[in-house]
């Protein structure tokens, strides 16, 4: 037993009771001092031992630390850093494994001083949650690896380093998604020729997969294996090619979209001022159907038949085409009265709003936020139950919570809850790309 703990269980047992144990202290001549108080000495012994402990003792022999290996990647923005240090400090912490997986997607270094922090984070989950493991050793990078090796409480870190030769060919299912996100993120060519040269003999879940990890990152570069997809015999990937392109500005499936969209939603001067008016389509053709529109209007050539089917390409379309279409900036668009579009049909908000957070569009984005919020004009029933599957269908990457309130009046303070969490989350991912 050590001499602290000597000395803690005789003063438990009482000095009346028992010894007061010895006390040697580096660097210290003997305590001389039996013939004192038994409690005065035991109180003397354990402050000066604990004076000892905190202050150390001189080094017999001292060895450099070895250096880290060099961490290539670029250090993410200051307001990152800033982002980070407010999730390390309780505001959204749930969003921390969803922003160190950015991180790790877009290739950048965290900052250094959060690296000891992270490290902590990592050991108290442990093997309760090892994918948050997992993600503290693939953002960190070689300084969390270097820092894991000098502190056995973080070796855990050490077991999660990606990258061996044998991942690709051997892993599991999550190894080897885990393996390619680490890839791009380092080198978005050869991942890209990597998908291209597995995809003919991938099953249709890894194809899906390929199709998920282009759309980290996503660039003009990808366009040519998106447009492949969707081509793809599985129905599941080409709907995920199709909603991957559509996240794409300034694709050739982005510039289709917003040229039937314009066709088919048209602004109209009446009497009490613009409206929105849906201008039936013929009908669907084999174009529409590679490019995802699954809609299917079926018989009949009723307006209302066809709402479903334009609502689903408008989003679809980048919203800069409204914009550009109708001469007006977001705000007093997505105010405007949308003439025939009634109670029980999907509503042109929650198009828009999908659209807006695809492409990333902060313009459209708050402008669709801010009518939520004011409530100018007031939201309908129906636009309320527009919002809140607006929430629940968003973007997976900007993780949208699964549950959400019914939609009404009295839910309004959930629904803005849940918006603002979208819009933090948006702001998370937009600053780790500047």
């Amino acid at each position: 037993m050590s001499a602290w703990h000597d000395l803690v269980t005789a003063s438990l047992i009482g000095t009346e009771r028992t010894v007061v144990p010895a006390v040697a202290i580096p660097g210290l001549p003997p305590l001389d001092d039996e013939n004192g108080d038994p409690a005065a000495m035991l109180l003397d012994r354990a402050a000066l031992l604990t004076a000892a402990r905190r202050a150390g003792r001189h080094l017999d022999q001292a060895e450099p630390l070895p250096a880290s290996e060099p961490d290539p990647r670029p250090a993410v923005s200051q307001a990152a850093a800033r982002r980070l240090a407010r999730m390390l400090g309780g505001d959204h912490p749930d969003l921390l494994a969803e922003w160190l997986r950015a991180v790790t997607t877009r290739g950048v270094r965290l900052p250094p001083q959060f690296l000891p922090v992270l490290l902590d984070l990592a050991r108290r989950a442990g093997s309760k949650d090892p994918a948050l493991v997992r993600l503290v050793a693939e953002a960190g990078g070689p300084r969390a690896r270097w820092l894991a090796g000098l502190n056995p409480d973080w070796e855990p870190v050490l077991e999660e380093t990606l990258g061996q030769d044998d991942v690709w060919r051997l892993g599991t299912a999550s190894q080897r998604r885990a393996y390619l996100r680490a890839l791009r993120a380092r080198d978005p060519g050869a991942a890209r020729e990597l998908i291209a040269d597995g995809w003919a003999a991938a099953g249709p879940d890894e194809r899906l997969m390929f199709v998920s990890v282009l759309a980290d990152g996503l660039s003009l570069a990808d366009e040519s294996l998106l447009e492949a997809a969707l081509d793809d015999r599985t129905a599941f990937v080409r709907k995920m090619a199709a909603d991957v392109l559509a996240a794409l500005p300034g694709s050739a499936f982005s510039l289709r979209m917003a040229e039937r969209a314009v066709r088919w939603l048209r602004m109209e001067h009446g009497e009490h001022g613009p409206r929105l008016m849906i201008v039936p389509p013929a009908g669907t053709d084999a174009a529409m159907r590679r490019d995802g529109i699954t809609s299917d209007p079926g018989p009949g050539t009723s307006q209302a038949r066809y709402i479903g089917l334009v609502l689903e390409i408008v989003a679809r379309t980048p919203p800069w085409a409204w914009t550009r279409q109708f001469g007006l900036p977001p705000a007093k668009i997505v105010a405007m009265p949308a003439g025939d579009l009634g109670p029980s049909n999907p509503s042109l908000f929650t198009a828009w709003s999908r659209a807006a957070l695809s492409q990333g569009d902060q313009e459209w984005m708050n402008a669709l936020v801010n009518r939520a919020l004011t409530g100018k004009p007031p939201l309908t029933q129906a636009e309320l139950g527009a919002l809140t599957r607006l929430i629940r269908q968003a973007d997976p990457r900007l993780g949208a919570p699964d549950v959400l309130p019914r939609p009404g009046p009295e839910m309004l303070p959930a629904l803005w809850h849940a918006i603002r969490t979208l819009r933090f989350r948006y702001e998370m991912l937009k600053e780790l790309d500047t």
